[in-house]
């Protein structure tokens, strides 16, 4: 991943709602959620949610497919792969005392 890239995503995640949103996303798995669920969770408005969504699906982080009349949106679990692997490809320098904590936790998280 470019540097420009993971900036761009770190921006689209640095905001309280827009952080809610993917994480509900991440949450939801790959069916996803349609915008007014989202709304609704969050307690959101919709004309707020909609640039959030927006914002969100040019970092890449977040997808949207229309379903008869509504859009489900998902998270982009690869974009958001790619991001902590950008994060942590030279993790520590090979100290596994500092990288095994973060490998339990993304495992517990995970699986």
């Amino acid at each position: 991943m470019e540097p420009k890239s993971a900036l761009s995503k770190l921006s689209a995640l640095a905001q309280e709602n827009r952080l809610a949103v993917f994480r509900l996303l991440v949450k939801a798995g790959h069916d996803g959620l349609p915008a007014g669920e989202i709304a609704a969770a969050l307690d959101v408005p919709p004309n707020t949610l909609s640039a959030q969504l927006n914002i969100l699906s040019n970092a890449g982080l977040v997808e949207g497919k229309r379903h008869g009349r509504s859009i489900i949106y998902t998270a982009n679990y690869d974009a958001i792969s790619g991001l902590i692997v950008f994060l942590m490809e030279d993790c520590c320098q090979g100290r596994e005392e500092v990288c095994s904590p973060i490998m339990a936790a993304a495992q517990s998280a995970c699986c």
